[in-house]
């Protein structure tokens, strides 16, 4: 199914979908996209879901998309919607199964020089200590009472208990720790869910990268994140595992129940929803607050296995390394938050669907070693073409609820990448690029293939074009591990 209905454009980066053309909008649908995005945009009908979404009780602003969109459960992938603190909803489907997928980013001292000659050996390490692949399991088997303990604390259990130093946690968001987590209302099926695989990447679009600055564009903003040409970083994107899964799983049931019973009018089952003032609203958001704890943690212990493979490796330490995490971000989650909403200061709740805060110099939730440039922003391309780094510009605090793109974002669905795409061919364009590559499956390979991907360098362009971020550096690929 496409979407035939209006794309009115705004501007070269955004078009609206206007008040009205789905029964039930209380707002307009924005879209950030430039004139050659439109009919990729138009053919999966994930503009329909950007309609729907301004149905939402309490939403305020605009229904806004990245230019990664594409179509997700609910909410479209890279949708954003914030309501009212006080009398508007949470929508897991705004958020996601996988709570708290994010991307963090670890630099290095290291040269290519350094590495080229033990890239294999380097790549056979990273496979091995950090669990990958379709129901990986982590090295660390958690108790009962320590997976309640992740779940209420985050990337700080992980480095009090060894997995990481103490500056991981300042340059991470939220420093890693929710607040309004509450395990009590995480199921025993979700935390046993997540008891076996805390510290392992999981399948899917889910990666660990080794990579080179190919190209700095903002030499003030690289200095102050660590960052320069010819520097060898690293990349971890996933998320919070079977736990965040089975968390959205429980509370989407329960609030579809609660739709019925309280009469809530949507455009699309998927939207179910509960007031953030509701019993309901608030379990599913200190719930949800454990998932994003779970995800942080989980990105903290892989953190300390890449040192330790590195170590392994090259036979130094990671502190002479320079081994220090650059930050780490969240792009699927939702955030109480102030922002100016028709002139005035606001309390809300931002849901960010596979979209990324990106906020401006100045705001006080930005870590204090960045708080004078603006909070990175990390935006993984497609296995080829590497990583994004970019900074939260004013542009995002005054337009987009202080967000940007999460990704290059899907432009082929699975099946089809499975079903017209070759490994063999994958593989050998991936060694053409000098890219070594480790993978735990042929299937898994095939789905997430650069061809199935938009094209990031057009993607940044139209955030970084609309002020809401600018471009501070590029990452090469030199190594892949792919679930």
């Amino acid at each position: 199914m496409s979407w035939e209905g209006e794309l009115l454009r705004i501007d070269e980066n955004r078009v609206e979908i206007p008040i009205g053309t789905v029964p039930g909008m209380k707002t307009n649908a924005i879209i950030y996209a430039d004139k050659a995005m439109e009919s990729q945009i138009r053919a999966d009908n994930a503009p329909m879901q950007a309609a729907n979404v301004a149905c939402l009780p309490g939403i305020v602003g605009s229904s806004l998309t990245m230019p990664d969109i594409h179509w997700g459960y609910g909410f479209p992938i890279g949708g954003v919607a914030a309501v009212d603190a006080n009398g508007g909803c949470i929508s897991p489907g705004g958020i996601g199964f996988d709570i708290n997928c994010g991307v963090r980013l670890i630099r290095t001292d290291l040269q290519m020089s350094d590495v080229d000659k033990d890239m294999d050996r380097l790549m056979d390490a990273l496979y091995a200590n950090v669990p990958s692949g379709l129901g990986s399991k982590g090295i660390k088997r958690l108790t009962i009472n320590e997976i309640d303990q992740v779940l209420q604390n985050g990337s700080i259990w992980a480095v009090e208990n060894g997995y990481g130093w103490e500056s991981d946690i300042d340059v991470t968001e939220e420093r890693g720790s929710m607040e309004s987590a509450d395990c009590t209302k995480v199921s025993e099926k979700a935390k046993k869910r997540g008891i076996p695989q805390l510290g392992s990447l999981g399948s899917g679009n889910h990666f660990l990268e080794v990579d080179i600055v190919d190209k700095v564009f903002d030499e003030r903003a690289a200095k102050a994140f660590g960052l320069k040409e010819g520097q060898i970083t690293i990349t971890v994107h996933c998320g919070s595992r079977g736990c965040g899964h089975q968390i959205a799983t429980d509370y989407l049931q329960s609030m579809e129940q609660y739709v019925k019973a309280h009469n809530i009018d949507l455009p699309d089952r998927q939207l179910a929803c509960a007031p953030l003032n509701s019993t309901l609203g608030d379990e599913y958001f200190s719930a949800m607050s454990c998932g994003a704890n779970y995800a942080w943690a989980n990105r903290q212990m892989i953190t300390h296995w890449i040192r330790e493979s590195f170590e392994q490796t090259f036979g130094d330490s990671a502190e002479n390394m320079g081994m220090d995490v650059v930050y780490d971000v969240a792009h699927n989650i939702a955030k109480k938050e102030r922002h100016i909403v028709d002139g005035s200061n606001m309390d809300v709740l931002v849901h960010r669907k596979g979209a990324t805060r990106a906020f401006a110099a100045g705001r006080s939730e930005v870590s204090m070693k960045y708080r004078d440039i603006g909070q990175p922003v990390i935006i993984p391309g497609d296995m080829s073409v590497g990583t994004y780094v970019l900074v939260g510009m004013k542009g995002a605090m005054t337009d987009s609820f202080g967000t940007s793109c999460h990704g290059a974002g899907r432009k082929m669905s699975r099946a089809k990448a499975t079903a017209s795409l070759n490994v063999n061919d994958i593989e050998s364009a991936m060694a053409g690029k000098g890219i070594t590559l480790r993978r735990g499956s042929e299937e898994g390979l095939v789905e997430e293939a650069p061809q199935a991907y938009k094209d990031v360098d057009e993607v940044v362009s139209v955030v970084c074009n609309s002020g809401l971020t600018g471009k501070v550096a590029r990452l090469r690929p030199i190594g892949v591990v792919k679930g």
